[in-house]
């Protein structure tokens, strides 16, 4: 695992060193080794984290007749297998690594090796005879990449702050981006926070040549179904989880699993274990609450015989630093509350290992959240008159808010008001925060953005279900849960692997029909048959919980005085965006407890400090240096 950077220099001769001091700025994703690569045109660094040969992988790495070079982020699990097919095309190698594996499958099939790679990654590769800079992201948005076009030069990295460390680039917020935000916590491909600076889509090259570009894709996702049986369908899930199993667990340094007792993670330990007999296996607990999954968790790991290890996450760790922190390596504020566990998660892996698999990417391609149960349930419930479905909300907002993570009352509520909304406006706003008149109220010059726009063309062909599973493999999976774990994981230099998302399985849950993958009320209906007699009955039949933190009540105690040294009334005024009344009302409400508002806050909160800590302009302060923050953390 490593990190990329890089730019071209057609329009504007880089200064002295530039490209060595954005390759710092992420030398946290790779601290083992650090290089780069210049030549008259384009600029490439590289930070290593050693996983596959150890000794003999640094990068960048070039041809013989120095004609191309590569820089890559990410692991190629079928790199054997493309070796061995190019030496029987007489190719030789100089490394063992699947680094090499890529340069060398690009030189012999320029953009048609992509297809061929299984995996995650991230890559810029540079032809000198052709004056050609390609850079390639893995098919589901595993691994980050980040570009700018600045004049007729591109900029690239594995971060936007390897981008926003070029003088080139203005640290100016992008009003669309942040719109996106508060209504998703999340910002949807290409957009960004930041003017200028876009994500490459999951599943696509960009090609550079003499000042001028294009993106192609190179994989796109069929929801064709094809009929099954269940049984059918079971064995052939079993095959494909055990083969992309044992592939995500080739390294040549020690790794393990995080465990969350969930049916998720702990499918993917029953079949790590298969191949490794003594994993180590790491969880997050909060010890005390309604929501802790400790006792699922060690059951897993007594069952398995691991060596677990777990941290107990509370109020008594220094919880404002952690969050702090997060603005420096989350790049883009990200509004789910769940990265603050994987922070500590991550720091604590990191202690005894290098990589760790976990089981993300099954809720999106198998059905696993509420929230396509809500779907369907809000097609039913629209037909009550709009109006009496206000005086039921209204109704709802008078019942006090509790201070659990998502409770009933929570639920009603959010349910209620997103039923008010389109289908597909509503299914986002039910994993978001702000619904538009909320987002108006506070922010008043946010661009609209059209909801529909975000589902993929042709999708409304493939089912009611399909279209939302789509749609969250496009857009929440890739740049919220995928960006929490890559940022998170990657801050402590640890590698984080999803067995699940391997395209093949990815490809096999998209063919399947609808019924196995939600039957009835019952989510991930054929991952819970393959694994009805493999996991205890006490995992299949729990109900799901989010890995996040009690926002709601943490507000309300121990991260008040963050909040409210934060989101002050002059720090909210100065940036010429935000109303201030707006925000005092939904600060007083959840402080008071007639309202939960603890993920829109937190949003808030994140965005702030990111702001704060990059320097960023917003309409009312540009030409100035950054904005005079208040408050006593700046």
């Amino acid at each position: 695992m490593c990190g990329i950077a890089g730019f071209t220099s057609l329009d504007s001769a880089a200064p002295a060193g530039l490209i060595e001091q954005l390759t710092q700025t992420i030398v946290h994703r790779g601290p083992d080794q650090q290089a780069v690569y210049r030549s008259a045109l384009v600029s490439m660094g590289a930070v290593r984290l050693s996983i596959i040969d150890v000794a003999g992988g640094e990068q960048p790495i070039t041809t013989e007749d120095r004609d191309q070079t590569i820089v890559f982020n990410g692991e190629i699990y079928n790199h054997a297998a493309i070796r061995q097919e190019l030496e029987g095309l007489g190719v030789r190698f100089r490394t063992r690594c699947d680094t090499e594996v890529v340069l060398r499958a690009f030189r012999q099939w320029d953009t048609a090796a992509f297809p061929k790679l299984r995996g995650m990654f991230a890559a810029a590769l540079w032809s000198e005879s052709r004056r050609r800079l390609v850079l390639v992201r893995d098919r589901m948005g595993i691994k980050p990449l980040y570009f700018a076009r600045a004049g007729r030069d591109v900029l690239f990295g594995s971060e936007l702050k390897a981008i926003l460390e070029n003088p080139r680039v203005a640290r100016r917020v992008d009003a669309t981006g942040l719109s996106y935000y508060l209504s998703l916590n999340y910002i949807p491909h290409p957009y960004t926070l930041v003017e200028g600076v876009e994500k490459l889509r999951p599943g696509c090259w960009m090609e550079w040549q003499d000042g001028r570009t294009r993106v192609e894709p190179y994989w796109q996702l069929s929801f064709a179904p094809r009929t099954r049986t269940v049984a059918d369908a079971k064995a052939e899930l079993d095959t494909l989880l055990q083969d992309a199993v044992k592939e995500h667990l080739i390294a040549d340094v020690p790794l393990g699993v995080w465990a969350s007792g969930g049916l998720d993670s702990s499918t993917v330990l029953h079949y790590a274990a298969q191949t490794v007999p003594k994993l180590k296996t790491f969880s997050v607990s909060f010890l005390g609450r309604k929501f802790d999954e400790s006792p699922y968790f060690r059951e897993m790991a007594q069952k398995y015989g691991t060596d677990h290890h777990e941290f107990d996450l509370n109020p008594e760790h220094d919880l404002p630093a952690a969050i702090e922190g997060l603005a420096h390596y989350s790049d883009e504020p990200s509004a789910d509350a769940g990265a603050l566990p994987v922070w500590f998660l991550s720091k604590m892996t990191r202690r005894h290992v290098k990589v760790a698999l976990s089981g993300e990417g099954a809720d999106e391609l198998f059905g696993g959240y509420y929230t396509y149960l809500a779907d369907r349930y809000a097609g039913w419930f629209r037909a009550v008159p709009a109006g009496l479905r206000r005086v039921g909300l209204a109704m709802l907002r008078a019942l006090p808010a509790s201070d659990e993570k998502i409770s009933l009352e929570y639920k009603m509520k959010r349910f209620t008001e997103g039923s008010l909304q389109s289908p597909v406006q509503a299914h986002l706003y039910w994993n978001g925060t702000f619904a538009d008149g909320a987002k108006q109220a506070l922010y008043p010059q946010a661009p609209a953005v059209r909801w529909e726009a975000l589902l993929p063309a042709g999708a409304a062909a493939t089912g009611a279900l399909n279209q939302y599973l789509w749609l969250d493999q496009l857009c929440y999976l890739p740049e919220d849960i995928l960006n929490k774990c890559d940022r998170m994981s990657m801050a402590h230099s640890l590698e984080v692997r999803p067995p699940f998302l391997d395209h093949r399985i990815v490809e096999f849950a998209a063919g399947l029909p609808e019924d196995l993958k939600i039957r009835g009320s019952e989510l991930k209906f054929l991952l819970r048959e393959l694994m009805r007699d493999k996991l205890p009955p006490s995992i299949l039949g729990r109900k799901k919980e989010g890995f996040d933190i009690p926002t709601h009540h943490w507000f309300r105690s121990v991260l008040k005085p963050l909040l409210t040294d934060v989101l002050t009334e002059q720090n909210v005024r100065q940036t010429g965006l935000f109303q201030w009344e707006p925000l005092r009302r939904m600060m007083d409400d959840h402080f008071a407890r007639r309202a939960n508002y603890g993920y829109h806050l937190w949003g808030l909160l994140i965005l702030f400090l990111w702001m704060r800590h990059w320097k960023m302009e917003t309409g009312a302060d540009s030409g100035r240096e950054h904005l005079a923050w208040s408050g006593n953390r700046g």
